[in-house]
């Protein structure tokens, strides 16, 4: 997640957020999300307590850690995640098939005008949100600005190449437009949720999202990368 670093305070948590840009990745070697860890429970309940032998000081703190220790919280969650898929869904999956909307759907073809939809839609979204940042309605909004996963702008020279290449660009769809109005009041009235919106569609494109272009791109572009999937560096 974003790194937003609150009090140890339970009351205060959430209120106050911090914005920390130099630690993206919380370091797991100091907190874990393990259930065999006392450290992390106690802290998150604001009772941070360190050992001491038995006069009173403090306690060596052993080297090792286990390899559940060592496995970061993205992972625990991962798994567990997975689990709650169906087999035909993840490999991982533990759930049961319950209904006809939870097997595998038909194989999927893409189109062009089907991905051109995609394409505007989501600069739709992206413009939305790099406005909002820029605009900043709450100030620490503006820690966002300029941090190189912008799309937009890439997102326009890729709909420009498709012009060119003699297809019509379609309008944004009434989803598209309704959730770009949802981010914006968002923004505005609950900034924690915006910023979590903002990590997910960042997020999802940087990862899952580059996969499925590279599927898109070898069945419909004739292998072409778009420059929405590149980033500098």
């Amino acid at each position: 997640m974003f790194p937003l670093h609150q009090s140890l305070n339970p009351n205060s948590f959430f209120k106050k957020p911090i914005l920390n840009f130099n630690q993206l990745i919380v370091p797991t070697s100091s907190i874990s999300f393990s259930r065999g860890n006392p450290y992390l429970t106690s802290m998150v309940l604001g009772k941070t307590q360190l050992p001491t032998n038995s006069h009173g000081g403090p306690a060596p703190v052993a080297a090792a850690v286990t390899a559940e220790e060592r496995r970061g919280f993205v992972d625990e969650m991962r798994a567990v995640a997975m689990k709650l898929h169906t087999k035909e869904q993840a490999k991982e999956g533990e759930k049961e098939v319950e209904g006809p909307e939870e097997m595998s759907p038909a194989k999927w073809e893409p189109s062009v005008e089907g991905y051109l939809k995609f394409l505007v839609d989501s600069k739709v979204v992206f413009d939305t949100m790099e406005r909002i940042v820029d605009e900043a309605p709450v100030a620490y909004y503006a820690e966002f600005r300029n941090t190189g996963l912008e799309r937009s702008e890439s997102l326009a020279t890729d709909l420009e190449w498709f012009k060119v290449q003699g297809h019509l660009i379609p309008e944004p769809s009434a989803t598209g437009l309704k959730y770009a109005t949802f981010l914006e009041e968002l923004a505005k009235k609950d900034p924690q949720a915006f910023i979590c919106h903002f990590y997910n569609v960042y997020f999802a494109h940087s990862a899952g999202g580059r996969m499925i272009g590279k599927k898109v791109a070898e069945k419909i572009l004739n292998k072409k990368e778009l420059e929405f999937y590149k980033w500098d560096g």
